[in-house]
C-alpha cells in the first residue's frame, strides 16, 4: 500500500495548509475534511511534522489525558500521509494487542488486514493501513483508534 513515490507534500518549507492539501488531495479532500472534523469528538490532536527519511510533511495523531493521579499522559495514535489523490492512514498497534484489535467493531475486509499485517521493527508492531479516497472507510479507522485509546494506555 505504501509507495512512497506516490508521496506528496515534499517542499519543507511549504507547510501542510487547507489549500495545500486539497491541492494535493483532489476529489478526496472532502474525505480528509470529514476525518478532521472528527478529531475534536474522538480526543484527537493532530500535528503535522516534517519527517526527514521520507523527505516529505507527515502528520501525527496524538491522544492527551490526565490521570486519576494528575500526571500527563500522551498516546501516538495514527500516523497520516498525503499521496497524489488520497491519503493514507496507518494505526500501529503491539503485537501483543492484535487479538484485541481483532475485536474492535470494524468490518470484516479490516478484519483481514489486521490479520494480513505484518510485524515490523525491533518492537514487535505492525500497522493497520487505509489509503483513503472517500468516507467510506473512516468509520473502521475511527473504531480502530478508539480500539488503540484503549488498549495501549
Amino acid at each position: 500500500m505504501n509507495n512512497h513515490d506516490d508521496l506528496q507534500l515534499r517542499e519543507a518549507e511549504v507547510t501542510p495548509t487547507g489549500e495545500v492539501l486539497e491541492q494535493a488531495l483532489g476529489s478526496s479532500y472532502a474525505a480528509y475534511e470529514t476525518f478532521q472534523d472528527a478529531l475534536p469528538h474522538l480526543e484527537i490532536e493532530q500535528e503535522w511534522q516534517w519527517y526527514t527519511p521520507h523527505k516529505a510533511w507527515f502528520a501525527k495523531g496524538q491522544h492527551f489525558w490526565t490521570t486519576p493521579r494528575g500526571a500527563k499522559k500522551e498516546k501516538n495514535l495514527y500516523w497520516l500521509h498525503v499521496c497524489k489523490g488520497y491519503f493514507c492512514v496507518a494505526v500501529w498497534f503491539k503485537e501483543k494487542n492484535r487479538s484485541e484489535a481483532l475485536k474492535a467493531n470494524v468490518s470484516e475486509k479490516t478484519k483481514q488486514m489486521i490479520r494480513a499485517a505484518k510485524t515490523m521493527g525491533k518492537m514487535p508492531t505492525f500497522p493497520v493501513q487505509f489509503k483513503i479516497t472517500t468516507a467510506k472507510p473512516l468509520d473502521d479507522l475511527y473504531a480502530l483508534i478508539d480500539c488503540k485509546k484503549r488498549i495501549e494506555r
